[in-house]
């Protein structure tokens, strides 16, 4: 079925006043950008309600590029024998985020593979440590599908919030993008049982993937609905060459930033960050971002050593700039784009 202008202005409406719509009325917005500049302007109204114009800053620290998964689209992956591998020890993450504190830093993202050198014991280590060491600061973790007694265990020494996208909600779609010892079903318990630990948790899809369709979308809205997520992390694909999908076609900035005005119709409250990869596909494209909706940014605060070796996708932007730098820039690009930096721990407003 075609939509007209008139259509899609009605559907917006009734996303803006519901937080929903139909199954055919957001496929219907996903697929048509006739009306994109009044669904960003409805989307950017929404967030003012809830967050003003406040933009949360996260501090990126990329700690390990190891990964015992061989996901077909991840440049980490564990085939791929061109990655120079590191690990950073706990002393440099410490001096990472003690740098960070200093330029106004009140959350920390420890990001890395799934590399289980980094075992429950060292882990809680290290977030007690910096806990103990910086009692006014947020930590938050990505380290993929672990065993919900792992979760718990980093819950008590002090991590708060859990970054774990879902990547596709369709389990025959998930069967296309990882190998078979991989299950959609488990990274989907494994959000829940990250929820019900207490954290505040982040999810996410890929847009533009290989063989995503509309459905999936729809179907990945209607699951961040079930799980009803604290942060939402989307971003487009964008190929790395020594992958599987090496030649497939990089997601659209056009369809990333309808995807993050639609879902903050649908989840007012969520902190929605403004990805890196948003601005690799587009110089603006992190500036776009939060005009659509988006409310957060994350600087690397890597160290400038291993950022090259952290490339989940070929030409990430700012791989050489230092972390004051970085922050820097995007303060200017928030600034420019009509909001204001807040470098709180910025909690979600439920």
């Amino acid at each position: 079925m075609s939509y007209d202008r008139s259509q899609l202005r009605e559907i917006i409406n009734t996303l803006r006043k519901r937080s929903d719509a139909s199954d055919e009325q957001l496929k219907a917005l996903i697929e048509n950008g006739g009306c994109d500049s009044e669904l960003f302007a409805a989307a950017d109204e929404t967030r003012r309600e809830r967050y003003g114009t406040d933009v949360y800053v996260r501090g990126l620290i990329e700690f390990t590029n190891y990964c015992r998964n061989d996901c077909f689209y991840c440049g980490i992956r564990r085939s791929n024998k061109n990655v120079p591998r590191y690990r950073m020890t706990p002393d440099e993450i410490m001096s990472c985020c003690e740098k960070g504190y200093r330029l106004g830093f009140r959350t920390f993202v420890l990001q890395g593979g799934e590399d289980m050198f980094f075992t429950d014991e060292i882990m809680c280590g290290i977030i007690s440590s910096l806990h103990g060491r910086f009692p006014d600061c947020a930590i938050t973790l990505s380290l993929g599908e672990r065993p919900r007694e792992s979760y718990e265990r980093y819950f008590r020494a002090g991590a708060r919030r859990y970054l774990l996208r879902q990547e596709t909600a369709s389990d025959e779609h998930y069967s296309r993008l990882h190998p078979d010892e991989m299950s959609g079903e488990n990274r989907k318990k494994c959000l829940f049982d990250l929820k019900e630990t207490g954290y505040q948790v982040g999810t996410g899809i890929m847009v533009g993937s290989p063989y995503q369709t509309s459905e999936n979308i729809v179907a990945d809205l209607r699951f961040m609905q079930r799980l009803s997520p604290d942060m939402i992390g989307i971003g487009p694909f964008i190929s790395h060459r020594d992958t599987p999908f090496a030649g497939f076609e990089n997601g659209t900035l056009e369809l990333t930033l309808r995807l993050i005005a639609i879902l903050r119709l649908m989840f007012p409250h969520a902190l929605i960050p403004a990805t890196t990869a948003l601005g690799t596909i587009d110089p603006n494209g992190r500036e776009m971002g939060l005009k659509a909706g988006a409310n957060v940014v994350m600087p690397n605060l890597s160290p400038a050593d291993v950022r090259e070796k952290y490339q989940l996708y070929d030409n990430k932007i700012c791989l050489s700039d230092d972390a004051e730098k970085c922050k820097s820039c995007l303060e200017d690009k928030i600034k420019a784009a009509g909001y204001r930096t807040v470098v709180s721990a910025g909690d979600v407003k439920r």
